[in-house]
């Protein structure tokens, strides 16, 4: 399962590559950058409004599957339908405020209409994301990785006729990813999956399935370290640094790709730490873990060694600021893979994603005052920095938590 998941996303990873590899040769650094951060936010805020749902999925689900067809139903029914209520009164405050908001602080200068846009696009992103985490719980990795990559490729058409007829701009690129994408996905599932629609139109909604404290908690945990990955981007972009943003932007997208690699294991073993039992159990899998961990870890130490001359090739010399970018950040990311194991292990083994809360709030709060104490002096190597402390503190503080509930373990 692992193989498979992770044979997805890499492909998920090469489409991803070849957008980037594209679009850096029809925009401009200072364009680049308004859709780095625009897409950022979407991704930010898709991540933020998922209500901390992802969790209570794969607590929940595969418990469901197979065993009681009606319970799982009015359950994904239930979340779904307060994640969307939730999520879309969110949003239209959102799309009042937004061209404020970035007047006083994104200010990428971008015109209403990519704005609304991006808040559109947030939307999309939830319910895709929550359809393939239904998926993946339910151990249906080769579907999902397959809607998943039959969007990916309906994208990469819509891109290369806009490319093709020179139609290529930010708000084009938005709806490219964040409403072509998502609507291929759906038809795809929906398709191959066709008496779904019945029978979720026939599940009862019920409020209780929703699960508010344990998915609440993950869900502020979850949103603080989500928050804390794009503050150094949007700290740049406030600071005014237009064309480092764009090389920042493109140095993050190959960092957040790779850990896309993280992702793809840590979904497949969600399910396996949410049934440890004992100590025996425990050592098993967080050793299986830290085996697979060790594959994200080899790239960004390939990443950190690769030679200007190869980013030049690949992105052209336009981005060549990006190669130093992408070596120090590469560095800090390699604590991320291995902390994986104890926010595996807290969340699903001691069900006590508290102990995550107060590490993100951690991660969160020493990015952001870090970056903003070092962007002036540093420039765009000034969050760096403050990543890689971030990491070391919030993996310790887990570290620490799991040593203690390790003691209830039989």
């Amino acid at each position: 399962m692992i193989l498979v998941n992770t044979l997805g996303n890499y492909m998920n990873v090469a489409f991803t590559a070849f957008f980037a590899l594209m679009l850096v040769r029809i925009l401009e650094p200072a364009s680049y950058g308004v859709m780095s951060v625009l897409l950022g936010i979407a991704y930010v805020l898709a991540n933020v409004l998922e209500f901390g749902t992802t969790a209570t999925i794969y607590s929940t689900v595969p418990q469901l599957y197979g065993k009681s067809q009606q319970k799982l139903y009015r359950f994904i029914k239930s979340t779904f339908f307060f994640q969307s209520l939730f999520a879309s009164s969110i949003l239209m405050v959102l799309i009042l405020t937004f061209p404020w908001l970035d007047h006083v602080f994104f200010k990428t200068g971008a015109p209403p209409s990519e704005l609304y846009l991006t808040a559109v696009a947030v939307l999309f992103f939830i319910w895709q994301n929550f359809l393939t985490n239904i998926l993946f719980a339910a151990k249906r990795f080769l579907r999902a990785n397959l809607y998943i990559n039959g969007a990916n490729i309906v994208k990469t058409v819509f891109i290369l006729v806009a490319a093709y007829y020179g139609s290529i701009t930010v708000g084009l690129v938005i709806i490219a990813f964040g409403i072509v994408g998502p609507i291929t996905f759906f038809l795809l599932m929906f398709w191959r999956n066709q008496s779904l629609i019945k029978d979720m139109k026939d599940a009862p909604i019920h409020k209780k399935d929703f699960q508010f404290g344990y998915t609440m908690t993950n869900f502020a945990a979850s949103q603080f370290y989500n928050l804390g990955l794009r503050m150094d981007l949007f700290l740049l972009s406030y600071f005014g640094l237009r064309e480092e943003v764009g090389y920042y932007g493109l140095s993050q997208k190959i960092i957040l790709t790779v850990i896309a690699s993280v992702v793809s294991i840590s979904q497949v073993l969600s399910p396996k730490f949410a049934t440890i039992k004992s100590r025996r159990n425990a050592i098993q899998q967080i050793k299986i873990g830290l085996i697979y961990m060790l594959v994200p870890s080899g790239i960004f130490l390939l990443l950190f060694i690769t030679p200007s001359s190869v980013f030049e090739l690949v992105f052209t010399s336009k981005f060549k600021s990006t190669t130093e970018i992408t070596h120090v950040l590469s560095i800090a990311f390699i604590l991320n893979a291995f902390g994986t194991i104890p926010n595996l292990f807290l969340l699903y083994t001691a069900k006590k994603p508290i102990f995550i809360l107060y590490s993100n709030i951690t991660f969160f709060a020493i990015i952001t005052v870090g970056s903003i104490l070092l962007i002036p002096e540093k420039g765009m190597f000034g969050p760096p920095i403050a990543i890689f402390i971030a990491f070391a503190a919030a993996i310790s503080i887990q570290i620490f938590a799991v040593s203690r509930e390790w003691k209830k373990l039989s």
